[in-house]
């Protein structure tokens, strides 16, 4: 069996599915994990655990030593936390003593999982390629997004001094299994209300395999300094709830709330302190528009994405064997 391949982030939503995708194919792998994680999604995987933590140098060098790869994943993605305090030293800071171990262990190859939040968010419908950088007015709001693209501009500056460093964007990424409802979330509250409120806004919805498929493959046939997008079909928030709606076989009224009102609310909400059934904060994000372009991602890296229809139904059906929704 060849070198592992080091993974950080392993027992997450996306990282599970590149664990077992890696073993799948006979690779050996070693995960990063905290004496805190849940390891459920990848405990019979048959990968080895190597105990540390992104602000420890010497841990992470410990636990590369004799490894071949990186794959980065590890962060905080929940959208609650997009203006943590805990985000610059996370993505920044961890980026950073990753890229530092990994260099120190004589490890050159590395990829590293982004977002596509570092590529677009517009007011209007525009699809967005790894040529495009997240506009200034999203980049102040959201710390997230700042503390990724400073990220990604630390990759690049390694990749001057000596490593191959692929940087991957996966947008809304959906799939069987997301039991912390990361992205299962918002098809609970399509299934839940009643009327269905949404805004303005639009995503780009892939499948976690493909996600995962394309990360695998970067590793491989992705090229050092490069973004590849990892996407799928794009939706309004609109189409994403009436087709949400149409697999779950339930007749609802969809009302769509202006992105000026929203944002008005929000702000007023926010100043006057008043209970809000969403988080004000991140209300520029949603009512943004994160339409993609996976071209080069299908060309460069081998890969194909299925239908947001597909994707989603796949969801849907675990959400009922769950029991999340009826």
């Amino acid at each position: 069996m060849t070198a592992p391949v080091f993974v950080t982030g392993g027992s997450g939503f996306i990282g599970s599915h590149v664990v077992r995708r890696l073993v799948q194919q006979g690779r050996a792998v070693r995960c990063l994990i905290r004496s805190t994680s849940r390891l459920d999604r990848i405990a019979d995987s048959g990968c080895e655990f190597v105990l540390g933590a992104l602000e420890d140098r010497s841990l992470l060098l410990k636990g590369m030593q004799g490894c071949a790869s990186i794959i980065h994943l590890a962060g905080l993605v929940k959208p609650e936390l997009f203006n943590s305090p805990l985000m610059m030293d996370t993505h920044v800071d961890g980026t950073r003593n990753v890229l530092d171990a990994a260099l120190e262990a004589g490890i050159r190859r590395v990829v590293y999982v982004s977002s596509t939040a570092t590529v677009g968010g517009s007011r209007l419908p525009f699809v967005h390629d790894e040529q495009h950088t997240a506009p200034l007015q999203i980049r102040k709001q959201l710390v997230y997004v700042r503390a990724k693209l400073a990220a990604e501009s630390q990759c690049r500056e390694y990749n001057e001094r000596g490593m191959s460093i692929t940087i991957v964007n996966p947008a809304e990424v959906f799939g069987p299994n997301d039991t912390d409802r990361i992205t299962a979330g918002s098809l609970i509250d399509f299934a839940t209300a009643n009327p269905v409120v949404v805004c303005d806004g639009g995503i780009s919805v892939v499948h976690v395999d493909d996600v995962a498929a394309a990360i695998v493959q970067a590793l491989d046939h992705g090229h050092a300094g490069e973004r590849y997008v990892l996407s799928g079909e794009n939706l309004t928030v609109r189409r994403l709830a009436e087709l949400t709606l149409e697999l779950l076989n339930l007749k609802k009224r969809i009302i769509t709330v202006p992105r000026p009102l929203m944002l008005a609310i929000a702000f007023v909400g926010s100043k006057l302190r008043v209970p809000l059934p969403f988080n004000p904060e991140i209300v520029p994000f949603a009512t943004s528009y994160w339409f993609m372009d996976n071209s080069k991602a299908r060309t460069e890296l081998r890969v194909d994405f299925r239908s947001a229809r597909d994707t989603l139904q796949s969801v849907v059906t675990w959400l009922r064997a769950t029991g999340y929704v009826q």
